[in-house]
């Protein structure tokens, strides 16, 4: 048997089609309150009062806190990527003197009804002095509070001679690049649901989601309680995509909530507030210029770039801009570089990570700096590409540069190989052609490319915990989280080979801190890598013990057997037998065949790394173009993409498509708009236009599996954030393409009113 490389069917899927599914909003607990939060009307202001008497007076409210209610709770910590002189920047779980953003939490409403919550949170009333709000992270900083500047920090990566290669340069290629400010929107806005079991003396938190053990940990730190006596439980997760499942202000409110009026406390963001309180990401603005010679050979890349980072510094802390810094190169030979990201603070909403943070960024700023240099110097867009990407035999490719902790090493990967597979695919020279056709009977059609190097298999550990029960159910409880990408599935498969069973006879337990003590969560594109090897350790090790235990009970020799279908059997077919769930039965504490055998069968798999692998692709994009209203329609795409090994490529291309998607809203449509007193104009989705069915065409999927890491057995790499990475990079090279204007794309996303203004300016 073997289920590794194959596209089985989804195990996590039969609850969620036949209405059985569980999410946050689906989790009600006896003599329950609602919380709803005051949110600041202001984006930038000083807080000179808050009445919350007639609220207190309506009929159903059991309290209302401000800031002097919480003022022993510290603020949110950081869980990545911490740089010295950030923590004054952490937000606190309600607003104290000052309002940094619309949307801040600035006091908490407990009612017994929600409705009757949400009355009461009108009727608090909170007075503000408006001060001067900032909204251009890259005009001079301001001041964030007496002696802190709104420049909290400054992340720099560098190497090599940069200056010497200017000097010495053919050609410097400049550009000016903006990416908006957009972010995941799920289904399934926030939840989070308490309780305190007073008998037990363990607080309990419903609805986490990605990294429940990390905010297990941050939660009992800040209510001063141990981590044994808080319990995080994940149901199921209408999408996660970065932005969802870290910690925020409501979560640690409704946690002392259920401690002080002992009573479970319930809250669920409506899309108003998801729009305006939850993580954004992407702004960013790029002042990046590359020294090449007479080839087209980059010699160095420099970048400057400023970094939006809204009114605080959450629990990513600098991971965004430092991603972007680092992973800018891509899979092109740099010999020298240099990048400053500015972290700037402005009245907007906190920005976080969102599905591929800082290389969806970093990616569209490299690939337009690649088709400048192609079109300064006169040289095919696929030829410049060519000459400067690193080769297969270069592997692995150290570059003197380190994110999240890791030191950047390209572990494997056939760059030039992958491209020609892409370009095979959607017959460029043949596209070309057509295209050229087109254009000449009046079509504003063309095509762009783009080449990435994305990041999976963040460690430092994964852990999991395999075993059999007396019916042969096979158990994998793990510390990952599950956040709808199939990791339930991917387990399961890697778990039944290792092991030698029927992967629907795997349960797959995530995302419950009671169940076991450590975990990482989801994050980084790090399950399937670090949580698929510890699971297939484990498994080897339950197989081993199952095998002996059999040759013994069955008087066999060890080496003649095999676990083949949950049975232990002779491998030449002949003689006697066992299942799985007879072994356990011998296993169990009072059976007789034991031994002197620890109980069970069962064993635990650890998993470390140093070091993250790194995925890679290759989108092409075909779009036209209407030049009377600047809109765009994405015709064709194709997205190539090396996994390494592909354990389900069905969820592969799933989380491909899925990505793509959302990389076409933020190309194309989504953006988080500010007036000039810092309201955001982006509050419905009247305003915030995601793309449809109707904008998202059928697309092309090539996975191939030629670059394996050789990093972990199996050869793994991650897949969750291929998807988006290129997408507006792509779609920008072939907007240029289609009105024939070489750089015409600066700042995504690209509306038709940008359009259209960049087309009359040209006289096109």
């Amino acid at each position: 048997m073997s289920f590794v490389g194959r596209s089985v069917t989804r195990i996590e899927d039969r609850p969620l089609v036949t209405g059985r599914g569980a999410f946050a909003a689906d989790v009600a607990f006896s003599h329950m309150l609602h919380m709803r939060l005051v949110r600041s009307a202001h984006a930038h202001g000083r807080i000179m009062s808050i009445d919350a008497g007639a609220a207190l007076e309506l009929a159903g409210v059991v309290a209302v806190w401000t800031s002097a209610d919480v003022s022993e709770i510290p603020p949110i910590d950081f869980r990545l990527t911490r740089i010295e002189g950030l923590a004054p920047y952490c937000q606190p779980i309600l607003a104290g003197q000052r309002v940094r953003y619309v949307g801040e939490p600035v006091a908490a409403v407990f009612a017994t009804d929600p409705y009757v919550a949400e009355d009461a949170a009108d009727l608090v009333a909170v007075a503000v002095e408006e001060l001067p709000v900032i909204l251009d992270a890259a005009a001079a900083p301001g001041e964030f509070e007496d002696g802190r500047s709104t420049e909290p920090a400054v992340v720099e990566k560098s190497y090599g001679d940069v200056a010497a290669a200017f000097r010495d340069a053919a050609q410097v290629v400049e550009l000016d690049l903006a990416v908006g400010r957009h972010s995941g929107v799920p289904l399934e806005t926030r939840g989070a649901i308490a309780r305190y079991d007073a008998a037990r003396d363990v607080l309990e938190l419903h609805g986490a989601a990605k990294v429940p053990h990390w905010n297990r940990d941050s939660i009992a730190r800040m209510l001063r309680r141990s981590a044994a006596s808080v319990h995080l439980f994940e149901g199921h997760v209408g999408g996660g995509f970065g932005i969802r499942g870290e910690l925020y202000p409501e979560d640690v409110l409704v946690c002392l909530a259920a401690l002080r009026l002992a009573r479970p406390v319930k809250w669920i963001e409506d899309r108003r507030e998801h729009l305006i309180a939850a993580n954004h990401s992407r702004q960013q603005r790029h002042k990046v210029r590359a020294a090449v010679d007479a080839e087209g050979r980059i010699r160095a890349i420099e970048d400057e770039f400023f970094h939006d980072q809204g009114g605080y510094v959450r629990t990513h802390a600098a991971t965004v801009p430092d991603l972007a810094a680092a992973m800018l190169p891509g899979p092109y030979r740099v010999p020298a570089y240099r990048a400053i990201g500015h972290v700037r603070l402005t009245n907007k909403t906190p920005c976080g990570t969102y599905r591929a943070p800082g290389r969806f960024e970093s990616t569209f700023v490299r690939e337009r700096l690649m088709d400048a240099i192609a079109a300064r110097l006169s040289i095919d867009r696929i030829d410049v590409r060519r000459r400067n990407l690193i080769a297969k035999e270069e592997m692995p490719y150290g570059r003197p540069l380190a994110t999240l902790s890791t030191e950047v090493v390209l572990d494997s990967g056939d760059y030039a190989g992958l491209l020609d597979k892409a370009l095979a695919a959607v017959k460029w020279r043949d596209l070309q052609g057509e295209l050229e056709r087109r254009r000449a009977g009046g079509e504003c059609v063309g095509a762009g490319l783009a080449l990435f190097v994305e990041k999976s298999g963040l460690g430092p550990f994964d852990g999991v915990r395999v075993s059999v029960d007396t019916s042969g159910v096979v158990e994998v409880v793990t510390g990952a989280a599950s956040l709808g990408q199939g990791i339930e599935t991917v387990v399961a498969q890697i778990c039944a080979d290792a092991l030698g069973v029927d992967y629907r006879r795997v349960r797959v337990v995530h995302g419950r801190t009671d169940r076991i003590p450590f975990g990482m969560g989801a994050f980084a594109s790090r399950a399937t890598v670090m949580t698929g090897e510890a699971t297939r350790r484990a498994a080897v090790e339950v197989h081993a013990k199952a095998i002996e235990v059999a040759a013994e009970l069955m008087q066999q020799d060890a080496d003649a057997l095999a676990v083949i279908d949950g049975k232990v059997v002779r491998k030449d077919a002949g003689g006697p037998s066992m299942t799985l769930g007879e072994i356990a039965a011998a296993l169990e504490p009072a059976s007789k065949l034991r031994g002197a055998r620890a109980p069970g069968l069962s064993a635990e798999g650890w998993f470390y790394t140093e070091h993250m692998n790194y995925p890679y692709g290759v989108h092409v994009a075909v779009a036209r173009v209407d030049r009377e209203t600047g809109g765009v329609t994405i015709e064709r795409y194709l997205l190539a993409y090396d996994v390494g090994r592909a354990v389900n490529p069905m969820l592969i291309e799933g989380q491909l498509a899925g990505g793509f998607a959302q990389g076409v809203g933020g190309a194309l449509l989504e953006e988080f708009l500010y007036d000039e007193r810092g309201e955001p104009l982006s509050v419905n989705f009247a305003d915030y236009l995601m793309p449809t069915a109707r904008e998202v065409p059928v697309l092309d999927v090539l996975i191939t599996q030629d670059a394996p890491s050789p990093l972990n057995p199996l050869g793994l790499k991650g897949a969750g954030e291929g998807g988006v990475n290129a997408v507006g990079a792509a779609i920008a090279a072939a907007i240029d393409d289609a009105v024939g204007i070489p750089g015409a794309i600066t700042r995504l996303p690209v509306t038709p009113q940008r359009l259209r203004a960049i087309l009359e300016r040209s006289g096109r």
